[in-house]
């Protein structure tokens, strides 16, 4: 199964992630399938960057989100507009 996840970078007590398309049987920091953006929680405010266009197109061919990432995607308005191409509406996010 493809997921999309959460590989962590950056050094000790500084973590910075990137948001991956990885095979679920790979380790957490393994080789990965495609990079879509990068999330830094060590930021006053949280900075996200995601290729929206790329997320779209993976969550559309079947790849898993993990619970984190989708809250991600989520703020990133990735999943709205992922619902508004399978349902053909806006959705309220």
């Amino acid at each position: 199964m493809v997921r999309i996840r959460l590989t962590r970078m950056g050094k000790k007590h500084m973590p910075f992630y990137r948001i991956v398309v990885v095979d679920s049987r790979k380790k957490r920091d393994g080789a990965y399938i495609e990079s879509l953006g990068y999330y830094n929680p060590m930021k006053e405010v949280d900075q996200i960057k995601v290729d929206v266009d790329k997320a779209v197109e993976w969550i559309l061919k079947g790849a898993q989100p993990s619970e984190t990432v989708e809250n991600i995607l989520r703020k990133a308005g990735v999943m709205a507009k992922v619902h508004e191409i399978k349902y053909g509406k806006k959705s309220k996010e």
